[in-house]
C-alpha cells in the first residue's frame, strides 16, 4: 500500500462518523475489505480508482488489501496451487467485503477482471467462500458514462451470493479525472466514489455478524435434512 494511503486532500475524513451502537465493534474489529481491479496497464485508471477507494476505506476505519492481478494465470490454465491463485483465494477468504473495479472494454468488463472472479470458487466442499460478504462495484470508461461493466459485475456478485450494495460508481472519461501521480481529482465522480465506499462500510458493519442468517436458505436446509435421512437409512441397512 502507498505511504500516502490516508492522504485525502479532497475530503474531510472527520466526516465519517460511526453511530455509537456500532462504534466499538468498528474499532475493535475493523471491516476487512479486499479490492480488485481489472487492468495491467502502467497507467491504469481502474487501479488508480481502486487505490483511491482504499484510501477512503482506510479513513473510514476499514482494513484493506489490494490484489495485484499481474501473473495470475487464466482460469483452468494452471492448478489451484499456483501461488497467485492461492494468494487471491486467501485474500477473498480473509475479507468481509470486496470492491470490484473494472475498465469497460468492448462494452463489457475486462478479461483480467473476469479471470480474478472466476478463480474465486463458489463453493469449497460445504463452504461458500463469498456468501454473505458485501460487495461494491465500480467501473472506469474512456468515453461517455456507461454502466455495462458494473451491471455485469452485479450479476456476478449475485451469482457469488454476495450482498451487493445499491450504490455504484461509473467514472466517465477517466483520463480527465486523475492527476499525473494517479490521484483522483475533485469532482462529482470523486464524490460518488466516497459515497460508495461509505455505503460499503455501513453495509459491512451492519451485516457481517448476521450474514449466515441472511444467506440461510430453506431449500438448502431441506436438502441437508434429506441427505442426512438417506445416510441414516443406509447405515441402518448395513
Amino acid at each position: 500500500m502507498p505511504s500516502d494511503l490516508i492522504d485525502l486532500p479532497n475530503v474531510e475524513a472527520a466526516a465519517f462518523v460511526v453511530p455509537g451502537a456500532l462504534r466499538q465493534a468498528a474499532v475493535e474489529h475493523r471491516p476487512r475489505i479486499l479490492l480488485l481491479y481489472g487492468s495491467l496497464r502502467e497507467r491504469s485508471y481502474s487501479r488508480f480508482a481502486t487505490f483511491e477507494a482504499a484510501r477512503l476505506l482506510d479513513a473510514m476505519g476499514a482494513e484493506t488489501r489490494i490484489f495485484d492481478p499481474a501473473g495470475l494465470p487464466l482460469p483452468d490454465g494452471a492448478p489451484v496451487e499456483h501461488p497467485k491463485v492461492q494468494e487471491l483465494r486467501e485474500l477473498s477468504a480473509w475479507s468481509e467485503g470486496q470492491v470490484w473495479c473494472s475498465p469497460e472494454r468492448h462494452g463489457s468488463m475486462t478479461g483480467i477482471m473476469k479471470a480474478q472472479i472466476d478463480w474465486i470458487p463458489l463453493s469449497i466442499g460445504a463452504v461458500r467462500p463469498t456468501q454473505g460478504k458485501t460487495l461494491a462495484v465500480m467501473q472506469v470508461s474512456g468515453g461517455s458514462q456507461s454502466f455495462n461493466a458494473i451491471n455485469q459485475l452485479r450479476v456476478l456478485g449475485r451469482w457469488m451470493r454476495m450482498i451487493t450494495i445499491p450504490n455504484q460508481s461509473s467514472v466517465a472519461k477517466a483520463y480527465e479525472q486523475f492527476e499525473d501521480d494517479g490521484r483522483m481529482k475533485p469532482s462529482s465522480y470523486y464524490d460518488r466514489v466516497v459515497d460508495v465506499m461509505e455505503e460499503l462500510v455501513k453495509f459491512t458493519l451492519l451485516t457481517r455478524g448476521i450474514s449466515s442468517y441472511l444467506t440461510d436458505r430453506y431449500s438448502e436446509r431441506k436438502e441437508k435434512t434429506e441427505t442426512l435421512a438417506r445416510r441414516l437409512r443406509l447405515d441402518r441397512a448395513l
